[in-house]
């Protein structure tokens, strides 16, 4: 089984999901997205996650603060928008219709 392959084309959906998921919570930041997704199982590297994060962010799903007042390497703090509710909402409704049709076998 290839790891890298089905990360890149299954499981890369279900971390937008989860980031989804906690941008409507809170504001998330980069590193502890990625021990959030490692604790899931999710075999995530930064080099991965933040170009993910930046497409969200141009999807118009999410937008980013900096607190400048924190220096040049200040994190980049990532919450949810209008959209990206939205999206999420569409992503839930799926995800349990899916869930019943993949309990059925």
């Amino acid at each position: 089984m290839d790891l890298k392959l089905i990360n890149r084309e299954i499981l890369l959906s279900f971390w937008k999901v989860h980031i989804l998921h906690h941008a409507a919570e809170e504001d998330v930041v980069g590193q502890w997205m990625i021990k959030e997704l490692r604790h899931h199982g999710y075999d995530v590297s930064p080099g991965t996650l933040y170009p993910l994060l930046k497409r969200m962010e141009r999807n118009g799903w999410l937008v980013s603060t900096v607190d400048e007042s924190r220096g040049p390497k200040a994190p980049r703090a990532y919450r949810i928008t209008k959209e990206g509710r939205s999206v999420l909402k569409l992503v839930r409704q799926q995800l349990r219709e899916l869930g019943v049709e993949v309990d059925k076998h």
